[in-house]
């Protein structure tokens, strides 16, 4: 719990305070819908919270209300007064089954510290935990017996690519695993042409992955497990100034074979989210991750002994501020290198990053087959803390570059790059329909509540996604506040699609619409909500439970999966190709007879393949169409033909929605 306001939230979050009496909407921000904190006030005249501001602003460049053009630089404090009006808002002490007193809010940390007993029984209550842990941590792991058949044995031979562990064990992915087909090894024809690219490289490794705070999130999404077609636990994306992008070595894409001695490769999702999010000082992690095709030049890069993989963490003063940095690609390897410190530059002041390191990623983003102007968009937008993970080879000459204006990349100039642009498509997926309960133990109901309510009333909640959402979600509830009519009411529960309200339909606006059209509806008398409840057939286990009150709540992947086809929103992602190259990606998934139709979903991205380059791929999407032609009813035997058929260019058509918060 934070130690200012009593309550679980994430460490970059909002305090949260339970109010005494409603608050004036003018004191509320239009982002996160509760009191200010922080509050900083925009040229054109609104007021957010600091935090809720530079959280929007890392996305978008416009005012979230009136969506003029704005930058973050050209917001300041509000003034004094209405500062100190928030700080005298009387909130209720957190702990109210030990402590029944209220406060202004500015009071309320030196409360919880000097006079509450609640919160000391808490204080006292985790240094036990604390100290269970740290007697226990030297134990040996528990293993947990599963029903799986055993593991074969990992093959000793083969190259690494990055030498990352020296106890690092290299598998040979030649053939897929039973029931996977792969269009990304599938041999072709001109095959024969091409000796050096013989078969797919992938390398087991153990993390050590150490937090200051034994609570606080590794800062990763992950999907699969045993009860979904992709089986194994897959990372699908790592948050930037997380745990796991400071320490830099997982990647999407990689999968997660053991969390402290447990072997979670066969264990359910949520199952999985469980052991990931148990607290702990120290997290051993085994992953299994690809290094894309073997070949001669890699082999021969490989033979080297004396790399060295180094972490640097650069902090800047404010997003604008150069590094001082200049990369370069080379003629004959992949991936991006220093060229040069500039005298001076922030890089050159902290000393440890060095002319001719090699870039393994920036902030969790694998930078292994990237570009110059890929890592300057991504220092370019980072705040403050920008983490490096660099492969260093003593005594190694960079070549020749390669003659292309576009080879060299300085931290400090503008890029004409950005964040891939998602054409917006119309939602219509009658032709894409599939029966949306094949996710066995998740099933979906619409519910209509009508609610009497006093006008100044608030309804109490507060609500995620919207279709600018980068997944493109529907509408759905994070939290029911103690306050407000509906959770007096008791039917809108967390984790509750919105429909409509009032007969507004809410399924295709984005987040601030919403806002807005829930705002101005809740202040009449009555008010008709309906929504769409998604629940487990099978009861959580509690400890999962448990732990998601201290995240930043959102729904586990399994859930969406049972979401009804006409609340999707189809992307189209189009990949092109050389005629000597694969696709990338492998799927699983499709109609089986023991089975019925299942979703297929992307399994692996290998690094270096155009579905890797192109990066709007994401592991766990799931794919609905290639080239206009529903996949729905389609076994594997009948869609990779159609892939393989592909030559140069393929469109396909993909709903993607977010991992699960680690």
């Amino acid at each position: 719990l934070c130690c200012e306001c009593g309550q679980s939230h994430l460490l970059l979050d909002n305090h949260l305070y339970n109010f005494q009496d409603e608050v004036d909407d003018e004191l509320i921000c239009h982002i996160c819908l509760q009191p200010l904190l922080q509050p900083m006030d925009t040229p054109c005249g609104h007021t957010y919270c600091f935090k809720c501001l530079e959280n929007f602003m890392q996305e978008y460049n416009f005012c979230p209300m009136d969506r003029k053009k704005l930058s973050f630089q050209q917001c300041h404090k509000s003034s004094l007064l209405v500062r100190n009006l928030l700080d005298k808002l009387v909130v209720l002490c957190p702990f109210k089954a030990e402590c029944q007193q209220t406060m202004q809010r500015c009071e309320l940390e030196a409360h919880l510290q000097n006079r509450c007993p609640g919160f000391k029984k808490y204080k006292s209550e985790l240094q036990r935990k604390k100290n269970l842990i740290s007697k226990g941590k030297d134990d040996p792991p528990t293993k947990v017996e599963t029903n799986s058949p055993k593991d074969p044995e990992i093959p000793s031979g083969g190259s690494s690519l990055v030498a990352e562990s020296s106890a690092a064990a290299v598998v040979s992915l030649g053939t897929a695993e039973p029931g996977l087909v792969n269009p990304a090894f599938e041999e072709t024809e001109e095959g024969e042409n091409l000796p050096q690219r013989t078969s797919l490289v992938a390398e087991t490794t153990t993390i050590e992955i150490h937090r200051e705070d034994p609570e606080e999130e590794l800062g990763m999404r992950i999907v699969g497990g045993k009860d979904t077609p992709l089986g194994n636990i897959v990372v699908q994306e790592v948050l930037r100034d997380s745990v796991i992008a400071a320490d830099g070595r997982i990647a999407p894409g990689d999968h997660i074979l053991e969390v402290n001695g447990i072997n979670i490769s066969s264990v359910t999702h949520c199952q999985a989210v469980s052991f990931l999010r148990h607290p702990g000082p120290v997290l051993h992690l085994m992953v299994l991750q690809e290094k894309g095709f073997s070949n001669k030049t890699v082999q021969q890069d490989s033979t080297s002994t004396n790399r060295e993989v180094i972490h640097v963490t650069l902090i800047k003063r404010d997003r604008s501020e150069p590094l001082g940095i200049k990369l370069i690609r080379k003629t004959d390897e992949a991936g991006i290198f220093i060229l040069d410190l500039l005298e001076g530059g922030l890089a050159a002041k902290n000393g440890k990053l060095s002319q001719n390191d090699r870039v393994l990623s920036i902030n969790g983003q694998d930078l292994r087959q990237g570009t110059p102007e890929a890592a300057a968009q991504i220092i370019q937008t980072t705040e403050s803390r920008v983490n490096f993970v660099v492969l260093r080879q003593p005594g190694l000459q960079l070549p020749e570059l390669v003659e292309d204006g576009s080879t060299s990349s300085n931290s400090s100039s503008s890029s004409n790059g950005g964040s891939p642009v998602h054409h917006r498509r119309r939602l219509d997926q009658n032709h894409y329909r599939r029966k949306s309960t094949y996710q066995k133990g998740y099933v979906s109901h619409e519910k209509t509540v009508a609610i009497k309510k006093e006008p100044k009333e608030s309804l109490g909640i507060t609500i995620g996604g919207g279709r600018d959402n980068k997944n493109k979600l529907p509408i759905y509830v994070t939290s029911v506040q103690p306050i407000g009519c509906l959770f007096r009411d008791g039917r809108i529960k967390r984790g509750d699609v919105l429909l409509s309200i009032n007969g507004i339909d809410l399924t295709q606006l984005n987040y601030y619409e919403a806002v807005s059209a829930l705002k101005s509806n809740a202040a009449s008398h009555s008010v008709l909500l309906k929504a769409l409840e998604i629940h487990s057939l099978n009861s959580p286990e509690p400890s999962l439970d448990i732990k998601e009150q201290g995240f930043s709540w959102s729904p586990l992947w399994i859930t969406w999966l049972g979401l009804p086809s006409y609340l999707h929103f189809c992307q189209d992602i189009v990949l092109t190709k050389g005629n000597l190259e694969s696709w990338g990606f492998s799927i699983v998934g499709g109609f089986e007879e023991s089975k019925g139709n299942q979703p297929f979903f992307i399994k692996t991205i290998v690094p270096g393949t155009p579905a890797f380059r192109d990066r709007k791929l994401k592991c766990g999407d799931e794919i609905v169409a290639v080239n206009g032609v529903p996949a729905i009813g389609m076994s594997n035997s009948e869609l990779i033909p159609m892939l393989k058929e592909q030559k140069n260019k393929v469109t396909l058509t993909v709903v993607s929605w977010p991992g699960s918060l680690v």
